[in-house]
């Protein structure tokens, strides 16, 4: 009897079952590192969460702080500092409350951050991601007026996970910080920066409008000052020269919150540049000044006013809205113009043309931009969003309300009247330096120098080409020494960017 090919297991062979065995840990060693894929996926898109809620958290409070103008006032002389950054304890601290609210919207694992923190420090280059929490502390530090840094620490506490759950720990802690800080150039060769005593640091808005106004400060010595005005911003450093913040439209505390008119130096007779004339209709054509009167001529606004020259148009304008003519004029007016039109402290690099007759462009472009329904009345809304009051903020941090024409209250997301941080008649526009060229030509291009930028606060227009405006920041880039670099650039004359640690 022959053998048979394979030999049959003993009873009591050790091996039997072992595939069994294999198997189960095998599946066991599966499972776990399955479980470890999950919870390090999990940790990583927390993680992820957590520093975009850092993020976003930290630029919002950045341009709560941009758009306060408390970089208008450097030293804190208003005591104002504390409303914009101080602690969150209702009252005080917009920029806090912001951050705060903005984390809480960028939920991690689902849940909203356990804790987060708020700080404000002086942009000295070493003061990121330290600081302290309220920034009327930093009062003696004009580096904080110039270069806000603002701080948010935030923690996830407990973010379960598989392991978490199966040991019952409570869960792993998620933690992320960001810094970013609002930027402006006024002053920034001497603080503000870490190159203290160096060359001062421009800036290039992304959206300006072309009205070039001289460097005078229209209520500043008083509302009659005309060519021997204060300066608003210095020619050498940048720096403002009437710091401060001010209520009811006035000059009583600094310029900012300032309000004036905007009115073309420019009258086209039908189509050339005349400048406008004395008092009496006479004599030599006026250059852009301060407080022009006219007794004889009711087409422009009484002071307190600063006469303005129309910015050369020479490049395609973007974000034009529907509601545009297509003159290229009111489109940039409307719209964005190019950047590299506005070249701040670089010697004789923009351009005044006074070919342009602005007034009927600026009225419609006005118009279209801010919504503004009747411009035979500016002394109320007629669907353009406003302050509280009209024209000239009674109350600090100014308070921006959304008028009946608001695109946004058009598409019903929200209640005319409603309080709003963005608008589109917030706007900037260039200072040129009127002593470094004291004559301008009408009827051509002219060179000039800008030394700065006014964000302003467009509350009207009339149907003269004149508007109402109300300062809301100053940023001066002086005019001198060739800039540093590239300019820093933004929406605004000061820019908000994020920021890491040296």
């Amino acid at each position: 009897m022959k053998k048979p090919l394979v030999p049959r297991s003993k009873p009591g062979n050790p091996e039997r079952g072992i595939t069994m065995i294999l198997v189960a840990l095998a599946m066991i060693a599966i499972i776990a590192m399955a479980a470890l894929s999950i919870d390090v996926i999990t940790l990583y898109l927390a993680k992820l969460e957590a520093q975009r809620a850092a993020d976003t958290a930290a630029v919002a409070a950045a341009k709560v702080i941009a758009l306060s103008g408390i970089t208008g006032d450097p030293n804190n002389q208003s005591g104002n500092w504390a409303l914009i950054c101080g602690p969150d304890n209702g009252t005080n601290g917009l920029a806090t409350r912001i951050a705060k609210a903005t984390a809480a919207q960028n939920t991690i694992g689902g849940i909203a951050a356990t804790t987060v923190t708020v700080t404000y420090a002086a942009g000295d280059g070493n003061s990121i991601g330290k600081g302290v929490a309220d920034c009327s502390a930093l009062a003696l530090s004009s580096a904080f007026g110039v270069n806000p840094i603002v701080n948010v620490q935030l923690t996830r506490a407990a973010l379960p996970n598989f392991f978490s759950r199966i040991w019952g720990n409570a869960g792993t802690n998620i933690n992320a910080s960001a810094s970013a800080e609002a930027f402006n150039p006024s002053n920034s060769g001497n603080v503000g920066n870490q190159n203290n005593g160096g060359p001062l640091i421009p800036v290039q808005p992304r959206c300006v409008k072309p009205w070039v106004v001289p460097n005078l400060d229209p209520l500043n010595p008083s509302s009659t000052c005309t060519t021997d005005c204060t300066p608003i911003v210095s020619t050498s450093d940048g720096s403002i020269q009437h710091p401060g913040i001010s209520l009811n439209g006035t000059a009583a505390g600094g310029i900012i919150g300032e309000t004036f008119w905007l009115v073309a130096d420019c009258q086209h007779n039908p189509n050339t540049c005349s400048f406008r004339k004395n008092g009496n209709g006479s004599g030599t054509g006026v250059q852009p000044q301060a407080n022009y009167t006219n007794s004889n001529s009711t087409s422009i606004q009484p002071p307190p006013n600063l006469l303005y020259l129309p910015a050369l148009v020479g490049t395609p304008v973007i974000a034009i809205p529907s509601c545009t003519s297509g003159d290229p004029y009111e489109e940039a007016i409307e719209g964005c113009d190019q950047p590299t039109n506005y070249s701040c402290g670089v010697p004789n690099a923009n351009v005044a043309d006074l070919r342009q007759n602005p007034a009927n462009p600026t009225s419609d472009g006005v118009e279209c931009l801010i919504h503004q329904g009747d411009l035979t009345n500016w002394t109320q809304s007629s669907g353009q969003d406003y302050f509280n009051s009209f024209a000239a903020p009674n109350s600090y941090p100014f308070q921006i309300f959304a008028g009946s024409s608001n695109p946004i209250v058009s598409g019903a997301s929200l209640p005319a009247g409603s309080q709003v941080t963005t608008s589109p008649s917030i706007v900037s526009l260039p200072i040129y330096d009127n002593v470094a060229t004291s004559n301008i030509n009408p009827d051509v291009k002219n060179n000039v120098t800008f030394v700065g930028f006014l964000q302003v606060f467009i509350n009207a227009a009339d149907n003269n080409g004149n508007v109402n405006v109300t300062v809301l920041n100053v940023a001066g880039c002086g005019n001198g020494s060739p800039p540093v670099g590239n300019p820093v650039t933004g929406n605004s004359p000061l820019p908000v960017r994020l920021i890491t640690p040296p």
